[in-house]
């Protein structure tokens, strides 16, 4: 910066002197001035007329490349001004090291140094965080300019990278290698030091809750040794302020009106190997609820009806969160009314002798807000208007936040995210709003592997390839294949959420499943089929669906077996190629908070297959399933679900085996797969032969692990229950040619049919491991019948990519 003054100074001597020289060299001029010096030429003052622009010095910038850059042009007058305007413009392109200007008898005269070229940069001593990282932080690129602010500036981001993961003494050091041509290689040489663990993390003045209960509250951990993945346990002054808040929180709701942090100190041990970190809080006394009111000035509210929207009562424990939802709450109820613009401020009153807080929310009109314009950031594979079409508002839309935190819900729903945040900022005018969609994504691939083992060791593994946001466009392709003594199945499936541009889903559906039941039910059956459906919009958290389906199957059993009697007759008169071709419609109505991971809310879905639109096949399927989700906690989170479903044939048909219900393995965890159900147990075969109608229910409780978070690894308790059964009249009765089992057309009491309640219960672990999540279930059986077939554990996993 002296040296830009210096020459700056140098420039203006110099035209002063060609100015003086311009005056001796005209006589006339000198002559008649002679009784009176001249005064100064002012800096304005034209020096000349540039004639020709010479650029020295450049070997890789072409001159006009310079030219250009110039304010100048041949032809313009120049002063001192503008040459000084010249200079800072070069400097100012980042491409010079530096910039000499001279005007000499009509020729400007740029000679620069070029700034380098950086050939590479080169991260050395980083052990502690990866060169990816690194690279991420910094500015500078192979290929791109060398400066020192660059690189000064660089500096700082990695040290304060490395402060943010615990060690405050790291150092970085930039070193320049200078090769041909004007390249150098640009080299940070990393003294890391040591990291700053957090050795303890004290509390002083809590008394309603202790130490333990306090850490984990705040995100600060003190080091451990089996803490070695988490960048909690290491110190960040920045970590300080966002416990503060955490502290805060946990207070305020439990009822600490008055809670404050009044200090939050760390302090460096003698030896300066870590950190003690020491919160003084001051926590008050603890308050409740007293009286709550609503006033408003708008005329079309009620204010007796605002007050019983309010979720908050008297006597409750003082919370604010109960003061978010209920502004929440009146925010939507006013919506609803009409009023798009609203503006709901609870006022406190608190009476720390009575210890209860009066809170009185002001609901009036807001100003009119106007959303300016939607930014989406952080998508790198999902194209915007995947992401757009999510969106309940559109730009030129009165600002709500009920549909901005709808549209966040259903972004999310999308499962191509980690983290979906939608933030306010400034809009072009005082009533207009900009919304900032920050999105996380995720990988939406899922290559999948999963295996399951039963009482009688048989394994089943399936091999799938899934893509839930193909090409970017929101589309879910799947292909799977299915090995195994089981079952060998391959199946195809495409889904366009928006079909026809519209919120109007539509799918492709192609299988081919092979079943080998001989083990379970002495039976095998083939089918091939295809499908199309259709998902539709009713109301705001309600969909329908329809869809055709046309496939053929093909049951096969041993005629050896069916003829020495050594198979359920039941089973044998199923033998035959039929083909199906039914309707399907459903309903579905979701009002749950998370669609991915639910803690509040509900849903239902009902759905019927008619078979018989053609075809060979005649039967009416019915099938309901719901679920209930209630958060106590972060980790205790109940869950209630259940299903159940009903096929009956008509026009005279039986319901054929293979479009029975058969349940057990990962619909009925504690049975095996088709482990539940009536059975023909004739010949100690045991087969299972399906049923027309079943009932599941589960409850599900997760419980904290208490293990480090960043281990992916969650626990929950569960207990299943249910029934399957009811076959056709026919198929209990003794065949015409039964021998001696029993009379034809009697009832054949080897064939078990019991609607009799089964029950069990266990653990469920989900690890979300570095290959992918896995699932661990081991169950125990509380209820069952003798002829059912148990498992105790089962495993899945799958790898996403």
């Amino acid at each position: 910066m002296h040296q830009h003054r210096a020459r700056r100074a140098a420039l203006a001597t110099g035209l002063a002197l060609l100015l003086g020289s311009t005056a001796l060299v005209a006589p006339g001029v000198a002559l008649a001035q002679q009784t009176a010096p001249p005064p100064p030429a002012p800096a304005s003052e034209a020096a000349g007329v540039v004639q020709r622009i010479i650029v020295r010095g450049n070997e890789r910038i072409e001159q006009s490349t310079v030219v250009s850059y110039l304010p100048i042009q041949p032809g313009e007058p120049v002063n001192a001004e503008r040459l000084d305007l010249a200079l800072k413009t070069l400097f100012q392109t980042d491409l010079f090291a530096d910039v000499k200007i001279d005007f000499q008898a009509g020729d400007l005269i740029i000679t620069v140094v070029e700034n380098p070229i950086i050939n590479r940069v080169i991260f050395e001593g980083n052990s502690g965080l990866k060169e990816d990282k690194l690279r991420d932080e910094v500015s500078v690129r192979p290929r791109g300019i060398f400066t020192r602010a660059k690189v000064q500036s660089d500096v700082q981001r990695i040290v304060e990278l490395y402060r943010r993961s615990g060690r405050i003494s790291a150092n970085v050091t930039p070193q320049i290698v200078e090769l041909p041509q004007r390249r150098v290689d640009l080299i940070f040489k990393i003294d890391e030091g040591p990291k700053s663990g957090v050795l303890r993390v004290n509390f002083l003045g809590n008394r309603e809750f202790s130490d333990n209960d306090l850490r984990d509250v705040v995100v600060t951990e003190q080091s451990r040794w089996y803490r070695f993945f988490s960048n909690n346990a290491n110190y960040d002054p920045d970590r300080l302020e966002y416990d503060k808040e955490q502290l805060r929180k946990h207070y305020r709701n439990r009822g600490f009106y008055d809670f404050r942090v009044a200090s939050a100190v760390a302090e460096l041990a003698p030896d300066k190997n870590g950190f003690v970190v020491t919160y003084t809080l001051d926590e008050g006394r603890e308050y409740k609820f007293g009286k709550i009111s609503v006033e408003t000035e708008l005329q079309k509210l009620d204010k007796e009806v605002l007050t019983a929207l309010v979720p908050l009562r008297s006597g409750q424990t003082y919370e604010d969160e109960a003061i978010e939802q209920a502004t929440d709450a009146l925010t939507f109820a006013a919506g609803a009314a009409g009023f798009a613009f609203v503006d709901v401020r609870p006022r406190y009153t608190p009476n720390r002798e009575t210890g209860v807080v009066d809170v009185v929310f002001q609901v009036n009109e807001g100003p009119r807000v106007y959303v300016d314009r939607i930014d989406i950031v952080g998508n790198t594979a999902t194209l915007d208007y995947v992401i757009r079409r999510e969106m309940n508002v559109s730009e030129g839309d009165a600002y709500n936040r009920a549909l901005v935190d709808r549209s966040r819900n259903q972004i999310r729903a999308l499962g191509f995210f980690k983290d979906v945040e939608i933030t306010e900022v400034p809009g072009s005018a005082p009533d207009r709003t900009g919304l900032r969609v920050q999105v996380e994504e995720q990988p939406t691939g899922e290559l999948s592997f999963s295996a399951g083992y039963s009482s009688v060791d048989q394994l089943v593994i399936d091999l799938g390839v899934t893509e839930r946001n193909f090409r970017g466009r929101g589309q879910n392709v799947r292909a799977r294949v299915s090995l195994g003594s089981l079952r060998q199945q391959a199946d195809f499936s495409f889904t366009e959420p928006r079909f026809l541009g519209r919120d109007l889903a539509a799918g492709l559906d192609a299988y081919y499943y092979k079943y080998d039941l001989t083990e379970y039910s002495a039976y095998k059956t083939e089918s091939l089929g295809a499908g199309i459906r259709l998902n539709f919009p009713l109301s705001l958290n309600s969909r329908g669906s329809l869809g055709y389906t046309l496939r053929t199957d093909q049951v096969s059993i041993d005629d050896d077996l069916c003829s020495q009697n050594f198979v359920s007759s039941v089973i044998c008169d199923q033998r035959g190629s039929f083909l199906t071709s039914l309707v399907s419609y459903g309903y579905r109505l979701d009002r749950r908070n998370d669609y991915l991971n639910p803690t509040r809310g509900f849903y239902v879905a009902a759905n019927q297959d008619l078979a018989g639109v053609g075809g060979d096949v005649n039967y009416l399927r019915t099938e309901v399933d719901g679920g209930w989700y209630h958060g106590f906690t972060r980790d205790f989170i109940l869950s209630v679900t259940g299903s159940a479903g009903y096929i009956d044939g008509w026009n005279g048909d039986v319901v054929r085996i293979n479009d029975r219900f058969f349940k057990g393995g990962t619909n009925f965890r504690g049975f095996e797969t088709a482990g539940v159900g009536p059975r023909d147990t004739s010949l100690g075969r045991q087969d299972a032969l399906g049923g027309k109608a079943y009932a599941i229910g589960a409850v599900e409780l997760t419980v904290p692990t208490f293990l480090p978070e960043q281990y992916g690894i969650k626990a929950a308790v569960f207990s299943e229950f249910g029934t399957v059964g009811l076959l056709d009249d026919e198929d209990k009765l003794c065949p015409s040619d039964g021998g001696t089992t029993c009379p034809p057309g009697t009832r054949n009491p080897f064939v078990k049919d019991d609607l009799s309640l089964r029950a069990s219960a266990g653990l469920s672990i989900f690890w979300r491991s570095p290959m992918g999540p896995i699932r661990f279930d081991f169950s125990r059986i509380l209820a069952k019948e003798d002829y059912d077939k148990t498992e105790t554990f089962r495993f899945s996993t799958s790898t996403r990519f």
